[in-house]
């Protein structure tokens, strides 16, 4: 895998509105939902994701790496680290050998991440690409006939195509 999507977790938390929501009664039910949510969008988009939470205000935190799955990342920052410091970080570390999308509504990140290479993505268009292959699984599912994006998928019968599936989203049988 040669691309990255680093997103700040906090704010897709609070530009999300359903997830704006949720993070009112529960943060960690908030932050819970979020990692769902991006795991199963990780299954439609060539980019392992890194889903970074500031833990900036927690004394004597270290920080916190969770591999979720072999594409999906979970950090929580160190004491006195910002979300948006561990990104930039990052960008500029790998940004020189791998394609990197900045997944962040914040205008001053937005401008820092571009001149450090990556391209951006605001909290609402990541959550409208969501939304978009949510939508192409749910017509998937209705009408039991995969979207054709690659050629070799007419030649495959449906069991070959469910084990890739399966293979693809790490569900290995």
């Amino acid at each position: 895998m040669q691309n990255f999507l680093l997103v700040d977790g906090y704010n897709m938390i609070f530009g999300w509105e359903y997830l704006n929501k949720i993070a009112k009664d529960n943060l960690g039910h908030a932050r819970d939902k979020l990692v769902q949510v991006l795991t199963d969008h990780q299954g439609y988009i060539d980019e392992r994701i890194i889903i970074v939470f500031d833990a900036y205000n927690v004394k004597g935190n270290l920080g916190q790496v969770i591999s979720y799955n072999k594409y999906v990342d979970i950090i929580y920052t160190k004491e006195k680290e910002t979300a948006d410091q561990y990104i930039e970080r990052t960008t500029r570390t790998i940004h020189k050998k791998y394609r990197v999308r900045v997944a962040t509504s914040d205008a001053t990140e937005q401008v820092i991440i571009l001149g450090a290479g990556a391209t951006r993505v605001s909290a609402a268009e990541l959550l409208e690409e969501v939304k978009s292959n949510k939508q192409m699984n749910k017509s998937y599912t209705k009408t039991n006939s995969p979207v054709k994006h690659n050629p070799l998928e007419q030649w495959m019968n449906q069991e070959t195509l469910e084990k890739m599936e399966r293979l693809r989203r790490g569900k290995i049988d």
